[in-house]
């Protein structure tokens, strides 16, 4: 992950279309020249934010995809 002193709070976040209106589990993004935020949209700007680089982010995204973070596995 990365390291930046961003301030994620001026920050525009698009929620994931994946994300249901239930008010569950639902992320949204943040893509800055060559970072990427990720936080929980129930908080809001209030959230703590993941950062990754471009490529770190792609490669999270392969272990999600993979279903590498399954605890039922």
């Amino acid at each position: 992950m990365a390291s930046t002193n961003i301030d994620w709070t001026q920050v525009q976040f698009t929620k994931s279309s994946y994300s249901g209106t239930d008010q569950g589990n639902c992320v949204e993004l943040a893509a800055l020249p060559g970072i990427v935020g990720l936080r929980d949209s129930k908080l809001g700007s209030d959230s703590p934010v993941l950062e990754f680089t471009e490529r770190g982010f792609q490669a999270f995204l392969l272990a999600v995809k993979a279903e590498s973070f399954d605890r039922r596995r």
